[in-house]
């Protein structure tokens, strides 16, 4: 029986350090969590938030009224 992939996020690396731990391995993406859809940018060495912006009310669907 086949099975099919996991889901997966793409993650944009960006430049800077984590303040927390100083790894240079920040990445931006989009986190869905108590307070509705963020875009964050994460250590992805310690999981330290480094940044945390609201994002599109539905995540990835963009309603034409959000367009306008």
């Amino acid at each position: 029986m086949a099975q099919n992939p996991a889901p997966s996020q793409e993650r944009e690396a960006v430049d800077g350090t984590c303040p927390r731990c100083g790894a240079a391995e920040l990445r931006r993406y989009p986190v869905n969590s108590e307070g509705g859809w963020f875009d964050v940018v994460k250590c992805q060495v310690c999981l330290n938030s480094c940044s945390r912006e609201r994002g599109p009310r539905l995540g990835a669907i963009q309603l034409l009224s959000d367009r306008i």
